[in-house]
């Protein structure tokens, strides 16, 4: 199934994309998409349900974050081999870990917002995998079991904020620096995580194209390193790496992401996400 969540900010309905790539509203049969939906057990439930016979919403909406709720947003660093090379980092013998805020989730098509005092604002294509099962200290050859679905996050990154200090995190975690969607793809659809291709754009300039088979790490291998250090609860995602092409390694002289930039990035068989980087505004009040 192709899971999603459709509509305005905070007015999201949760939703299914049917075979005819027609949007079929779920709410007779579910509240929202959340952690809780992503049970085997509920997810069975749902692919019993004949889709045509639910409502059509209207096409050209907006896909907000596919899951309601979630947890943990865990990002994989240096996880493809031209990737570390370009940033003139060493190749991780074990995966390197960090936090993604929870205010860093946005929907697909939603606004980068640029921070102030941003000045290297850069953009990463990745595969997103979100658990549906408790995991604590998982084998990797059942790692896959843990698994709901996949989707793509752009795990936009302020590379000035991000080597202030040895941690990552503050570079990472930025409002809207976590575009997520546009929807979620079920595991049972998605025969082999590390056979995808990936590319990312920037203002119809192709910047990024590989392939999740050039991971170091695989999903399975995440997964499972991932619950030996913390326990994955339904609902986390983990944002698995980006291969080279970023900002970060370029040699032009400016490559960052600018205002009135757009990106558009997309994952075989997992849709296609488009933003436009706008500038920061103080809230009213």
């Amino acid at each position: 199934m192709k899971l999603c969540r459709y509509g305005p900010p905070g007015q999201e309905v949760p939703a299914a994309i049917d075979t005819q790539d027609v949007v079929r509203d779920l709410s007779s049969v579910c509240d929202d998409i959340t952690p809780h939906t992503l049970s085997p057990d509920e997810l069975d439930r749902l692919r019993g349900i004949d889709l045509s016979t639910l409502p059509a919403l209207e096409p050209g909406g907006r896909f907000g974050v596919p899951v309601n709720g979630i947890p943990k947003f865990i990002g994989i660093g240096l996880n493809y081999r031209d990737h570390a090379e370009e940033a003139g980092m060493e190749i991780p013998s074990e995966p390197v870990i960090f936090m993604k805020t929870p205010t860093s989730l946005c929907g697909a098509s939603d606004d980068i917002v640029q921070p102030p005092h941003s000045t290297k604002l850069d953009y990463e294509v990745e595969l997103g995998v979100v658990i549906g099962s408790k995991a604590s200290h998982v084998s990797e050859d059942r790692a896959l079991d843990y698994v709901a679905g996949y989707c793509i996050v752009n795990d936009v990154s302020e590379r000035a904020f991000q080597f202030q200090s040895p941690s990552w995190d503050k570079g990472k975690g930025c409002d809207t620096f976590g575009p997520t969607g546009p929807w979620l793809v079920t595991a049972d659809e998605m025969a082999d995580p590390q056979q995808l291709a990936m590319w990312l754009d920037v203002n119809g300039e192709r910047r990024q194209t590989s392939n999740t088979r050039n991971m170091i790490f695989t999903v399975q291998h995440l997964v499972a390193y991932c619950s030996r250090y913390m326990t994955l609860m339904p609902g986390d995602v983990i944002a698995t790496g980006t291969p080279a092409g970023v900002a970060l390694g370029m040699q032009s002289a400016d490559p960052w992401l600018k205002v009135g930039d757009c990106v558009s990035l997309s994952i075989a068989g997992l849709g296609i996400q488009s933003q436009q980087v706008v500038a920061w505004q103080r809230p009213a009040g």
